[in-house]
């Protein structure tokens, strides 16, 4: 006897209508941000899917590959023929996973300094990381044979890592569609239990939130269904949705998503968090994302930036080019300063390794937060997020514009009862300058009043040198961060000043 929806959405209205929350904005907008998530501040975010084992371009690999003239599409007729005879589902045996060991990834995050993370459960192609009862169509099945999000649950707890999971799945309403254009294994009708179910033209304008076709009832329930069986099965302290579920036509199902959520989270006496994108929640009733991009003021409000450790993709590909653990550090310490925090992306080869590159980057920001974590973890907004010559440019997609930073450049946090400044580079000679501390304005109106009793940077056993005049904080230090690694010569220097 197959899978009873009626019963399970039954169910799900069932818990909506017992709990605190409803299916209302009203109702969600009730919603506060725990306080466990104000603290947390750096995190790893996981994408390991069919998509790796492509290796190619990027994680839309299984949407490009079936589009004529694309470089995906004459990449996969090169190496592997038709499309009708090696579509994108025979790319799962080749996510062997022989080499995927949960509790490795997990030493390797403890070791980055972070607080959470947060594998994708279900990406745009349709294919589940976990055992899952709506489909065959997944890891434990298929491809490594594991599962794996059930697996990266048990390590989180063992190793008393925050656990979070995102799903990806709305896209796949349109994901895989451009197959139906030619002869190839994507023609043809499937039912919901099919990875390659609906496979419906693709939208002219993604971003039309009244785009044709509407998503069908029948798909949304199975998305609302799969949501769900996420939240059921592993209770992740966060649920993070990426976009699309702005279209119209998903409203409906994303609010019984999140009252579901939230309210089987407070049964098992937990607060959840949802990140989302754009304005896809009602502000307020979750926490904003912003996909590779920062703010340039700081906000009231926590939020979230997830990046990539490279610049080309989220997933593993033979061509990624890497970041520097440096830039990404100095990315992190503006973020915090603004009230947000960093979700870092990783990308495991196909047999469940990370790569060389991505172990070497979170190692090193390991080494950094272990000397300077106190200025970041658990820390909060000073009057003001920082100052200097240096503009971070507002809005999402910027993290290819590596910014240059320099000595002049400074970022603020509170906490444990000290000011934190954060040089966000060591200067050439040892000299700063801090303005926002200065003891007048040009007008003669006070500035910063307080006393500070030291200045030390962090990792320096001595104080450092200091003046406090009209002109603002004068410090004298030879500390480098490069005295904590020598990879880390450009990374930011943390001042701790103790106030009386």
């Amino acid at each position: 006897m197959g899978f009873d929806y009626n019963k399970e959405l039954q169910r799900i209205d069932e818990v909506i209508a017992k709990g605190p929350y409803k299916d209302t904005w009203e109702s969600l907008g009730e919603y506060e941000v725990p306080k466990w998530y104000k603290d947390i501040k750096f995190g790893i975010f996981i994408h390991w899917g069919v998509y790796a084992a492509a290796a190619y371009a990027n994680e839309w690999y299984p949407r490009n590959m079936y589009i004529k003239d694309t470089d995906e599409y004459k990449h996969h007729i090169e190496v592997f023929g038709n499309h009708k005879e090696h579509g994108y589902k025979d790319y799962i045996p080749m996510l062997t996973g022989e080499n995927f060991d949960a509790d490795k990834w997990t030493d390797l995050f403890e070791k980055s300094g972070a607080e959470y993370f947060v594998p994708v459960a279900e990406h745009h192609d349709g294919f589940q990381m976990y055992k899952s009862k709506l489909s065959k169509w997944n890891a434990a099945e298929m491809g490594p044979k594991r599962d794996v999000i059930g697996e990266l649950r048990e390590s989180a707890d063992k190793k008393g890592l925050t656990f979070g999971t995102s799903s990806h799945r709305i896209e796949h309403w349109w994901f895989l569609a451009n197959g139906r254009d030619f002869e190839s294994d994507i023609c043809g009708e499937f039912d919901r239990e099919d990875m390659y179910w609906p496979s419906v033209k693709e939208p002219a304008d993604q971003h039309d939130s009244f785009s044709e076709p509407y998503p069908t009832k029948e798909f949304m329930e199975d998305w609302l269904i799969r949501t769900c069986e996420i939240v059921d099965r592993f209770h992740p302290s966060v649920l993070y949705f990426d976009w699309w579920i702005h279209h119209i036509a998903v409203r409906p199902y994303l609010k019984k998503a999140a009252a579901y959520y939230y309210n089987e989270m407070e049964r098992v006496g937990k607060t959840g968090v949802i990140n989302y994108k754009h304005d896809e929640f009602l502000f307020g009733s979750a926490v904003p994302d912003m996909e590779r991009g920062q703010f340039s003021e700081a906000k009231p409000y926590p939020w979230q930036t997830d990046t990539s450790t490279c610049f080309n993709s989220w997933g593993y590909t033979v061509m990624n080019r890497y970041k520097e653990a440096t830039d990404i550090l100095c990315d992190l310490v503006d973020v915090v300063s603004k009230n947000g925090r960093m979700l870092l992306n990783i990308g495991p080869k196909p047999d469940g390794t990370v790569t060389d590159e991505e172990t070497s980057i979170l190692l090193e920001i390991g080494k950094w937060l272990k000397v300077n974590g106190e200025a970041i973890y658990g820390s909060r907004l000073y009057k003001t997020f920082g100052e200097g010559p240096t503009k971070v440019v507002e809005g999402m997609f910027n993290d290819s514009d590596v910014k240059v930073f320099t000595s002049d450049d400074f970022r603020f946090t509170v906490n444990h009862g000290n000011i934190y400044a954060i040089a966000m580079r060591a200067s050439d000679n040892g000299e700063y300058n801090i303005t926002s501390f200065a003891q007048q304005n040009a007008d003669g109106s006070h500035k910063f009043m307080g006393n500070i009793l030291k200045v030390q940077a962090l990792g320096e056993d001595s104080e450092a040198e200091f003046k406090l005049d009209n002109t603002g904080l004068h410090i004298r230090s030879d500390y480098k961060p490069s005295q904590i690694s020598d990879k880390l010569g450009n990374a930011p220097l943390v001042f701790r000043l103790t106030i009386e």
